[in-house]
């Protein structure tokens, strides 16, 4: 895995773990139209804590990933090398 991909993958799966996080904690405002919000609005959204535990996350996950791919337990070396065309 190059360097490129192993960043492009983090990328990934960082903004997957974002929204997967993100609906935690969340309490709608209570007061209608409170502060200029919509009524389902977040009242605190606590998004720097959010981005925390997503790259957290993501980094564990991305670990996962990179020892999978590295260790060869599967063939995604092989899956992903194109057969010859017929005729060759």
């Amino acid at each position: 895995m190059t360097a490129v991909t192993g960043i492009a993958m983090y990328l990934v799966i960082w903004w997957i773990v974002l929204f997967a996080i993100l609906p935690f904690g969340v309490r709608p405002t209570t007061e209608p139209g409170g502060r200029g919000q919509m009524t389902g609005a977040p009242e605190k959204p606590m998004m720097l804590k959010k981005a925390l535990w997503t790259t957290l996350a993501a980094a564990i996950v991305w670990g996962l990933i990179f020892a999978v791919v590295q260790s060869d337990l599967l063939p995604v070396r092989d899956a992903l090398v194109l057969p010859p065309p017929p005729g060759r």
